[in-house]
């Protein structure tokens, strides 16, 4: 997982992440948070087979209460997973229509958990073959397949454990200008992402980026602009927490939470956000950076706390000209 939206890991530090300070325990589940709108709730219903609403629901939060014991992430318990993020960018029709047109264009979810959002890509179009999906945790996958009721035969899209700072998993390199020498692998070979330098045509990474401070999102970001391919409409897009100016957000919610303890959490603006890609990280005029700054109202599973308070996301994407 990504250690979604505000959950931070305890291995986190050790991955260039903040500094943790355990408290006793993590709040409770709660299903007053559950919450599926009718898209979600018909993608669900084919996906899972489980048609009657009441059963799907028990099938969900029985495979949240899994993952909650594996690590208690807000997001697990506010059930974000359900929000088909992916689909909902404003760039996610293009990403399936160069999914469609492209040979071989390779589409990597980093983060990816579940899998809820390869899996909706693939449900609209995307060919299942081009898919790849990162984790820090290899059990959260392992649980997608139980949520989903599917198997590695009936979804086979390679999964690749790793930390996105472990060099022997991606290193970072510069962005590439021209195709890459090496011919793309067979993604099914892989042991790490580092054989897709240059090849990924589309990189998926929302709920990510805010979990670092600045210079490790700087550093995030070209290490994800080393996999992508240099054709012209080959992009990398997401959505996280943001600021109308970069800066740390301080307050709850917002802030870092993990077992109820806040932590600063660093987020861009629109405008920093822009000026890191087109410039900082590719060389500047090279791509186009679309970035929205909406205002959300926290259900109070996000904190635990002040719920109705309101916070800023960040939906954008990055496309190579």
């Amino acid at each position: 997982m990504s250690t979604e939206e505000t959950g931070v890991a305890s291995d986190l530090h050790n991955n260039g992440g903040p500094e943790i300070v355990h408290s006793e325990k993590p709040q409770s589940l709660d299903e007053k948070y559950y919450s599926i709108d009718d898209e979600a709730l018909g993608f669900m219903q084919t996906q899972t087979g489980i048609e009657d609403p009441d059963e799907l629901k028990k099938h969900i939060v029985s495979i949240q209460a899994e993952a909650y014991a594996i690590y208690p992430y807000p997001c697990i318990r506010r059930f974000a997973f359900l929000s088909l993020k992916l689909g909902r960018l404003p760039a996610y029709q293009e990403l399936i229509a160069l999914g469609k047109s492209r040979k071989d264009a390779v589409l990597l979810d980093i983060g990816c958990c579940f899998g809820n959002d390869l899996r909706k890509a693939v449900s609209d179009g995307y060919p299942i073959e081009n898919c790849i999906a990162s984790d820090l945790h290899p059990e959260y996958w392992t649980l997608g397949h139980k949520l989903f009721k599917s198997t590695q035969e009936s979804f086979p899209v390679p999964f690749i454990p790793g930390d996105v700072f472990d060099p022997k998993h991606i290193e970072t390199v510069p962005p590439f200008y021209s195709p890459p020498d090496i011919p793309l692998p067979e993604l099914s070979t892989l042991t790490s992402l580092n054989p897709l330098r240059g090849h990924v045509s589309a990189i998926h990474a929302s709920a990510f980026f805010h979990l670092f401070d600045e210079e490790k999102q700087l550093k995030i970001a070209k290490t994800l602009a080393g996999l992508l391919s240099p054709e012209p409409g080959s992009m990398i897009l997401g959505e996280h927490s943001g600021l109308p100016e970069k800066g740390l957000r301080q307050e709850t919610p917002g802030a870092v939470v993990h077992y109820g303890r806040v932590f600063p959490m660093f987020c861009h603006g629109p405008a920093s956000w822009k000026e890191m890609w087109d410039g900082q990280v590719f060389k500047k005029g090279t791509v186009k950076v679309d970035v929205v700054l909406t205002v959300r109202k926290d259900q109070g599973a996000l904190s635990g706390i002040d719920a109705g308070r309101t916070y800023n996301r960040l939906t954008w994407s990055v496309t190579r000209l």
